[in-house]
C-alpha cells in the first residue's frame, strides 16, 4: 500500500478523504472538551463498545474507509476488532491504522489516577504492543505508527527498534509515526532521514494540523512529496474550535466562513484541513453519530482561497497552542 494509490483509489469520492478516529470513545476519559454532553453518564465498557460500533456503522455507511485507533485508547482496538470480525465485507474494504508507544494506565477511570497513559518508545514496548494489537486486530492492520513522536524520541535513533519496524514493514504494514508538540516539523524531518539498509523506514505520518496550529504544514508537504501517507488528526483542536469553552479562542473568523458557506464550524475546520494539497486523510474524532454527520459535511464543502485566508489569523504560536492542549482536563 502506497500513499499515491490510496489517494487515487478514492479520488472520485470526496468522503473517502475523511476517516474516523476512536480516541474519544475507546475509554471513559479523554481531553476533548464537552465530553459530558456527548457520552452517557455511565461510561461502562459495554456502553462505549455500543457507541463505538454505532459510529463505525454510520461512518462506513457514509463511505468512510479509514479507521484509526491506538494501544492507549483504552479498549478501542478491541472494539474495532470486534466490529471488523462481525462485518467481513467491511473488513475487506477498510484501511486500519493503529499506534503503539503509549500504555493505557487509567484502568477505566476518568479521575484519581497519576497518569492516564505512559509513553515509552522502546523495542521492548514495541514487541509487547504489536503482539497486543495483533491479538485484537489480527491481520487487519494496514498502518502502524509510533505514537506521539517528538524530536527527542528514541524512535528516531534506536537501531534495534528500527530493525523491528523494518521487519514489520517487510510484511506489508505501512510503518510510520504520529507527531505531537511544537517540534512536529523537526520530528517529521528527522523521520524522513531514517533508513534501514539504505531504504527509507517510515512511510506514514499522522500529525496535528488545524487553523490554530498549522506549523507542520511545510514538513507534511515534504512527507507527501516523498510518497508518505499523510493523515491529519485534531482538526477540531480537541473541541477548542467547537466554541465549547468560555476561555477558548476567538472563533469569529471560523464562524464567519461557516455562515458564508452555509455550513457548520466543525465542517469548515475539517474542510480547511482537507484543502491542504498534502493531506490524504482527515480524521473526525466524533463521539456521537450526530457529530460525525456534521463533520462529514466537510466532504461536500470546498473552501476557496479567500476562505482559507480568512482563517489564517486564527493561528497561535505553536508553543502556546501545545501548552493550552497540555492543560486540557481529562474528563
Amino acid at each position: 500500500m502506497t500513499a499515491a494509490p490510496f489517494a487515487d483509489r478514492f479520488a472520485d469520492l470526496p468522503v473517502r478523504r475523511f476517516g474516523l478516529g476512536t480516541a474519544a470513545v475507546g475509554r471513559p476519559g479523554y481531553i476533548t472538551l464537552g465530553r459530558e454532553l456527548d457520552l452517557p453518564a455511565e461510561r461502562t465498557v459495554e456502553a462505549l463498545r455500543e457507541r463505538t460500533h454505532a459510529l463505525l456503522d454510520s461512518a462506513y455507511a457514509a463511505g468512510v474507509r479509514y479507521f484509526d485507533t491506538a494501544r492507549s485508547y483504552g479498549r478501542a482496538e478491541e472494539f474495532l476488532g470486534d466490529w471488523l470480525a462481525a462485518r467481513p465485507e467491511a473488513a475487506a474494504e477498510v484501511v486500519v491504522g493503529s499506534k503503539w508507544g503509549y500504555t493505557y494506565t487509567a484502568d477505566w477511570r476518568t479521575s484519581g489516577v497519576p497518569a492516564h497513559e505512559i509513553k515509552e518508545h522502546s523495542a521492548a514496548v514495541f514487541d509487547r504492543q504489536i503482539a497486543e494489537t495483533r491479538a485484537r486486530l489480527g491481520s487487519r492492520l494496514d498502518v502502524y505508527l509510533v505514537h506521539s513522536v517528538t524530536p527527542d524520541s528514541p524512535a528516531l535513533t534506536d537501531p534495534a527498534l528500527h530493525a523491528r519496524l523494518a521487519e514489520l514493514a517487510a510484511k506489508g504494514v505501512r510503518v510510520g509515526l504520529s507527531t505531537s508538540g511544537p517540534g512536529q516539523a523537526r520530528a517529521l524531518r528527522a523521520a524522513l532521514r531514517v533508513a534501514v539498509d539504505g531504504r527509507a523506514l517510515f512511510s506514514a505520518v499522522q500529525a496535528t494540523w488545524n487553523p490554530l496550529e498549522p506549523s507542520a504544514g511545510h514538513a507534511l508537504a515534504e512527507a507527501h512529496a516523498a510518497g508518505w501517507l499523510v493523515v491529519v488528526k485534531e482538526a477540531m483542536a480537541n473541541g477548542r474550535l467547537a466554541g465549547r469553552s468560555a476561555t477558548g479562542p476567538d472563533t469569529a473568523a471560523l464562524r464567519a466562513v461557516a455562515a458564508r458557506t452555509a455550513s457548520s464550524p466543525d465542517a469548515v475546520a475539517l474542510a480547511a484541513a482537507a484543502a491542504q494539497p498534502w493531506a490524504d486523510v482527515v480524521l473526525s474524532g466524533a463521539a456521537t453519530v450526530e457529530q460525525l454527520s456534521s463533520n462529514l459535511a466537510a466532504a461536500d464543502l470546498t473552501l476557496g482561497a479567500a476562505d482559507l485566508a480568512d482563517l489564517a489569523p486564527l493561528a497561535e504560536v505553536p508553543e502556546e497552542y501545545w501548552r493550552t492542549r497540555a492543560a486540557l482536563p481529562w474528563a
